[in-house]
């Protein structure tokens, strides 16, 4: 009777897959070279296509594996960049070179991410960490709005926990409320150095802290010297909460340091 209430009631479904613990120490090797697999970091978040032969190695040394990918826009270096629709493409992402919005009302650009979400699941991967899910506050060439990107990430929730995948929701600020049931962890960059209605973006945050849900935080500096300096000041931050699980990075580079 027990089995079955669980099974009835998809509490089984909810505990199949890995969640990180609120307090889970994390590394981001995204962007870099030569990665040291033995540093400090229970999980290691990591590019989908760039570094998924580490993966047996991470696992081996007990790490858990948070898979990256960019689900807001399409990057000319990824090999199924040719199943984008043309017409699905928008406009080019300012930020970054070769890089293009795309259409997150187009199932067809779901059915990409589909497919990327089952190629993590067949690396080993046991999360991940779609990008730019957030394109509806940028320029993307087309007219989206809030409740867009809201259907569009919580397809991505499902679609992750359906291969029993833990998911994070990577800044995405103004919808945390809206999707914090969703999505197992956060991963948010540089919340300390913007402020939104006069209050940190860290302090958004707060409902991913109430539901005991692990908030990963990453600050980028310019050099490993600012990295050491800026140390002391990024982790004892008064806008940084306690529960953030802090790293300082030297952009998209090998080095970082922790709080």
């Amino acid at each position: 009777m027990f089995l079955f209430f669980l099974l009835a009631s998809g509490i089984l479904e909810v505990l199949s897959y890995w969640h990180p613990h609120q307090h889970t120490s994390w590394n981001d090797v995204i962007g870099e070279t030569h990665i040291n697999t033995g540093i400090h970091g229970d999980v290691y978040v990591i590019d989908l296509f760039e570094h998924h032969g580490l993966i047996p190695e991470l696992i081996r040394k007990g790490k858990k594996v948070v898979c990256y990918f960019s689900a807001g826009t399409a990057e000319e270096w990824r090999p199924d960049y040719s199943d984008f629709p043309r017409d699905a493409l928008g406009d080019p992402d300012p930020n970054w070179e070769r890089e293009r919005w795309v259409d997150i009302r187009d199932t067809r650009v779901w059915n990409v991410m589909a497919r990327r979400i089952a190629l993590a699941k067949q690396y080993g991967c046991h999360g991940v960490d779609p990008d730019n899910v957030d394109g509806y506050t940028n320029n993307p060439g087309f007219q989206l709005s809030y409740d867009n990107q809201i259907t569009f990430n919580r397809f991505l929730a499902n679609e992750a926990h359906k291969h029993e995948l833990a998911i994070g929701l990577k800044n995405d600020l103004l919808q945390i409320h809206d999707l914090v049931h969703y999505f197992d962890f956060a991963i948010n960059e540089s919340c300390e150095k913007y402020r939104y209605n006069s209050q940190s973006n860290c302090a958004l945050y707060q409902p991913f802290f109430d539901a005991r849900k692990a908030v990963f935080h990453i600050e980028y500096v310019d050099s490993t010297t600012e990295a050491h300096s800026q140390r002391s000041a990024i982790c004892s931050h008064t806008d940084r909460p306690s529960d953030m699980n802090t790293i300082i990075k030297v952009s998209l580079n090998n080095f970082k340091v922790g709080c």
